[in-house]
């Protein structure tokens, strides 16, 4: 049976902080200012979401990639295997999942890896469909006010994405891992019970995000059943629905 885990293998006491870490390669994600954790962890997520085919990298359906062709990649240099550990065990949006699984030469112990959500290239992940509004108390989508003009009247929109992410409630909510950008500063809550009744399918990630792919890759604002502005000051102030005042 696979062993699955966000942290398998629990780094050494006297690893070395992640400051330390080697130099990751030129062509890593991220600014040069970040520190290597943060760019390998940058770069694992284009990979592993986005970027496999230009990698020579293939996905299983299920989104896994084996760990010992993609620590290959030259992006990943300075990334050894101590740092992927450490780096999908203190994500704290949970955005990978590491497990090992028997696929070897004889069964042997393989390790695989995968991106929980975001990705442009997977159709098939282990996602649990949701099959009533009791299911899903909240769903909140989190974009920028500015946008509102266009969401108000276009609706959200997966764009390159399969999926638009939602979260079961704001940053800092205790059930809120994933899903919600810190920066998010407009709040669109979905009428879960209205979208379910439309066939319009929803789906819980394993790190507890919400996905859908609404209607031919659009939500319409008639499922939009609050949204909510976040105001200088951080105050909430209702949005009047139908309103594109910027």
């Amino acid at each position: 049976m696979a062993e699955e885990s966000s942290a398998p293998v629990a780094s050494s006491s006297t690893a070395p902080p992640a400051a330390a870490a080697a130099k990751p390669a030129r062509s890593a994600r991220g600014r040069p200012a970040d520190d290597p954790d943060t760019r390998h962890s940058k770069t694992l997520s284009y990979i592993l979401r986005h970027g496999a085919a230009k990698e020579s990298l293939v996905l299983r359906p299920d989104g896994f990639v084996r760990v010992e062709e993609l620590m290959k990649r030259p992006k990943l240099k300075g990334c050894d295997m101590e740092t992927l550990h450490r780096i999908v065990r203190d994500n704290a949006k949970q955005r990978f999942t590491i497990r090992s699984e028997p696929t070897g030469d004889g069964g042997a112990e393989e390790l695989w890896i995968r991106a929980n959500q975001g990705h442009s290239v997977v159709e098939s992940l282990e996602l649990k469909e949701v099959a009533s509004a009791e299911e899903v108390p909240v769903m909140v989508h989190g974009t920028t006010y500015a946008l509102w003009p266009v969401i108000s009247k276009e609706g959200l929109k997966k764009m390159t994405r399969n999926h638009i992410h939602c979260a079961v409630g704001l940053s800092g909510d205790k059930a809120v891992t994933s899903g919600m950008r810190t920066t998010a500063n407009l709040f669109i809550y979905l009428d879960v019970a209205a979208m379910l009744a439309d066939s319009i399918k929803i789906y819980t990630s394993t790190n507890n995000v919400l996905l859908t792919s609404g209607v031919d890759g659009a939500l319409p604002p008639k499922y939009f059943k609050q949204v909510v502005h976040k105001v200088k000051g951080g105050e909430l102030e209702e949005v009047p629905l139908g309103s594109t005042e910027a």
